[in-house]
């Protein structure tokens, strides 16, 4: 089940919409500290993870840049594509842990060729999960809106439970769920 996500060309192309929504929004609301116009700052990253076949080149990560002189405030929108600076795609930290969860290490190693992740970065989403995320400030205020206790031991699994719908739609659910810790200084809030 996870695994068809992992391959679905679809899902990046409607997440990369969800990206121009959320950018047009940030932009439409102007520089944060002086109310200043936003011009287009945009960046390119090269994440890993995308379905086999793609392109692993450039993908554009929206970004904008205040146009007042003395100020010139950088202003990354969040991103249901990007987690923070990581370098793999959001989705893929997220499946890959779900699918971790409990697995074999004959899975993990099918995994691991699927995706040319290492048995160390597993291992470090997984500490990054169960850790950095599990004592966040945003993950300490934002567990009390769920419908049930989700263990840091659970994560990202049990958390992707909580919301309701097939296998995409709990996915795209979560990634607006963490969305506001994936852009800019908001990413601070991870910050224990």
């Amino acid at each position: 089940m996870y695994q068809e996500l992992l391959r679905d060309e679809q899902l990046l192309a409607f997440l990369l919409g969800c990206d121009r929504d959320l950018a047009e929004k940030a932009r439409d609301g102007g520089c944060g500290r002086c109310e200043g116009k936003l011009h287009r700052a945009d960046y390119d990253r090269k994440p890993r993870g995308g379905p086999p076949g793609t392109e692993q080149g450039p993908a554009i990560r929206f970004s904008f840049c205040c146009a007042v002189d003395g100020c010139r405030a950088r202003l990354t929108p969040p991103s249901l594509r990007f987690l923070g600076r990581h370098v793999y795609f959001a989705a893929v930290m997220v499946l890959v842990q779900a699918m971790r969860h409990g697995a074999s290490p004959a899975r993990v190693g099918e995994l691991q060729r699927l995706l040319g992740v290492s048995a160390r970065t597993l291992r470090r989403w997984r500490r990054w999960w169960q850790s950095t995320f599990a004592a966040s400030r945003f993950w300490k205020v934002a567990r009390a809106h769920l419908s049930r206790p989700v263990p840091a031991s659970g994560l990202p699994n049990d958390l992707m439970d909580c919301f309701s719908g097939d296998a995409r739609s709990r996915l795209i659910a979560l990634l607006r769920f963490l969305s506001p810790i994936t852009g800019g200084s908001a990413s601070s809030e991870l910050a224990p």
